[in-house]
């Protein structure tokens, strides 16, 4: 067992399939490490442990980039591909100008946390990121190292103006797992993309090895930010970075060193360098996608309830029953589900969210007990049916999610599946309506007859049942 918790390899990292939607930034999309390495620490395992328990959680991005309602930060680096659009006609030195003066427009004056802890808490959420920082350095947060933050733009003279501090709080108050979303590049600080030169692409636009003191600056002034959320922000859960690409040993910041800081004020922190295997990626984040096989290490996809991860006009979202079938697959794989939710530019989330979130809340005050604080089973699939246990094994759940061919069975009577045997003359009971079914076995295969009324609804279906093997 001690092997195990010290380092396992994973070899089917590798093999991920992509969500059915085409998304705008299908082009670019993290990886994820093909290692996993156990965190020695034994209180972070346990938090580990009490992370894995929550199974659903939201990410909040939110920034400059929601007042034209855009690809997050993506439209200032000079790469040439079809997800990172802007205006043909202006000339990307200009482009990037107008990008920064958007610190005089947002202005979100209808800015409720209350009400994004509500919702999402209404949502089945338990735990939930907020982007403190993303590529293009706004700063969403009180910080010392430069100007370019929401303290001192259109919104700096509203006594919420650290909306940091009052979106961790508002959540705090809804029992919520919080952490903060920092990117390692900042595209506007000056010892990362130096005016002197072009920035042809996302990477640091010179070169570190002559231009050392620049780097250093730029590790600093990374260390100090990171400094100011683990110590001026209450208790943070996790500490969540982006920008992957920002490691070493070609554009180091001494993370170690930064993980070290971070976890003398937050001591039970996860930290969650995305991408970059090693002890300071506690868990694995395959983004919009999900592993192909079950995975019995720590990890999350992280996936936009749209086609991006910020507010955008006239946005296309996905329905409750498609993230329900998306969290119940990420769930039986062994992993948990962040879902990506934009505020709009006021700094409220929209009816069209708020009414999706509520649906899927719904589902699970019904069949919770199916997802949260469940594990894996060996078999976890049989055709469109699904599995997970509760910790101890003792009780199985079984989601039977319709396809598109069944819909048209409106003769069906029965539920089948091979394999997760229920234990014999235990009951199996149907979790919307709390009532016992009857089954039957014929060698490793079960039938499980509902009653037809609910059958014929042709929706997802959750039943618990005694594990054969316990």
């Amino acid at each position: 067992m001690k092997d195990f918790l010290k380092i396992f390899n994973i070899f089917v990292l590798v093999a991920l399939f992509s969500i059915g939607q085409t998304d705008a930034q299908d082009g670019f999309v993290h990886s994820y490490s093909s290692e996993y390495e156990y965190p020695e620490e034994k209180n972070i395992r346990e938090k580990l442990e009490e992370w894995q328990d929550l199974k659903f959680g939201v990410l909040f991005h939110w920034g400059l980039y929601s007042v034209p309602g855009i690809v997050e930060s993506w439209s200032i680096c000079s790469e040439d591909v079809d997800w990172i659009s802007r205006d043909s006609t202006v000339a990307y030195d200009e482009y990037k100008r107008q990008y920064w003066q958007l610190i005089d427009q947002f202005n979100p004056t209808r800015f409720n946390p209350e009400q994004w802890a509500r919702v999402t808490k209404e949502g089945g959420m338990k735990y939930m990121i907020f982007t403190t920082k993303h590529h293009d350095g706004f700063n969403l947060f009180d910080t010392k190292q430069t100007d370019f933050s929401i303290l001192h733009g259109a919104f700096k003279d509203d006594p919420r103006a650290d909306v940091t501090n009052y979106i961790l709080n508002a959540f705090r108050e809804q029992d919520f797992m919080v952490g903060t979303y920092f990117s390692k590049p900042d595209w506007h600080c000056e010892y990362y993309w130096w005016p002197m030169f072009a920035t042809p692409d996302r990477n640091v636009n010179y070169k570190i090895e002559r231009h050392p003191w620049r780097w250093e600056k730029f590790q600093e002034f990374t260390y100090n930010q990171i400094h100011e959320l683990m110590t001026n922000y209450g208790d943070i859960d996790i500490l969540w970075l982006d920008g992957g690409w920002v490691r070493a040993p070609k554009q180091d910041i001494k993370m170690d060193e930064i993980a070290k800081m971070a976890r003398r004020s937050q001591p039970n922190l996860l930290i969650v360098d995305r991408t970059v295997h090693g002890k300071n990626e506690n868990y694995l984040t395959p983004e919009r996608s999900i592993p192909e096989q079950q995975l019995p290490i720590p990890w999350e996809s992280c996936i936009p309830l749209s086609s991006d991860w910020g507010w955008t006009p006239q946005a296309k979202f996905k329905s409750a029953d498609e993230v329900t079938k998306l969290l119940i697959e990420v769930v039986a794989k062994g992993g948990n589900l962040l879902l990506g939710v934009g505020p709009t530019p006021e700094g409220i989330i929209q009816p069209e969210v708020v009414a999706r979130l509520k649906e899927i809340g719904e589902w699970l005050d019904v069949n919770g007990k199916a997802i949260y604080h469940t594990r894996i089973t060996p078999v976890y699939k049989s055709g469109n049916v699904w599995f997970t246990a509760d910790k101890d094994g003792e009780t199985l759940y079984a989601f039977y999610v319709p396809t598109e061919s069944e819909t048209e069975k409106a003769n069906s009577v029965f539920i089948e599946w091979k394999d997760n045997i229920p234990r014999k003359g235990s009951s199996m009971v149907l979790l919307k309506t709390e009532q016992k079914v009857k089954w039957k076995q014929t060698g490793n295969t079960i039938r499980v007859y509902p009653p037809k009324d609910v059958l014929k609804k042709n929706e997802i279906l959750v039943f618990s049942f005694k594990n054969n093997n316990r």
